[in-house]
């Protein structure tokens, strides 16, 4: 079962190696993860996505409250919770046609392109699914590399 966890936690060192060694101990896989410092700078929040059956999700919530510089940590509803990632993609431009077909896949999706001599970089910031999605689509083209952001993610209680 695919989770995302939102854990709001005191801006120290040390505390993300905390989190991730509670998952490697337990043997459970995090699928991606993210971090940043909020408003206030004295705390980070750390969204971490992970794919573990309900027990374990329950288990993780109830270690990750207990630790000392944890503030909050909560599943998020993803019916009731923004949620995006980054992903950059690097395309061998072999023709002129690529860049035609290449923008209009764009429009679709929200991404932006960066034309250089010999390659274009997209970008596209969306939900997981779709940037599966838009990477099925264009895996027609050289793909010369990709780089991939973590979740990023906020409940809205007025979903």
């Amino acid at each position: 079962m695919y989770a995302i966890l939102s854990i709001l936690v005191e801006n120290k060192p040390g505390i993300l190696f905390k989190i991730t060694h509670l998952f490697r101990s337990r043997n459970f896989n995090i699928e991606n993860i993210s971090v940043g410092v909020t408003m206030d700078h004295d705390y980070s929040r750390i969204t971490i996505a992970t794919n573990c059956n309900e027990k374990q999700i329950q288990q993780l919530v109830k270690q990750i409250n207990k630790m000392i510089d944890t503030i909050e940590v909560k599943r998020l509803n993803q019916n009731k919770s923004v949620y995006k990632e980054t992903i950059l993609f690097k395309i061998l431009k072999s023709k002129k046609s690529d860049l035609v077909e290449l923008n209009k896949l764009c429009d679709t999706y929200n991404g932006k392109i960066y034309e250089g001599n010999n390659s274009i970089i997209i970008e596209l910031t969306e939900e997981p699914n779709k940037i599966s999605s838009f990477e099925k689509e264009i895996k027609i083209h050289k793909i010369l590399e990709t780089a991939r952001t973590g979740i990023v993610a906020l409940e809205n209680n007025e979903y």
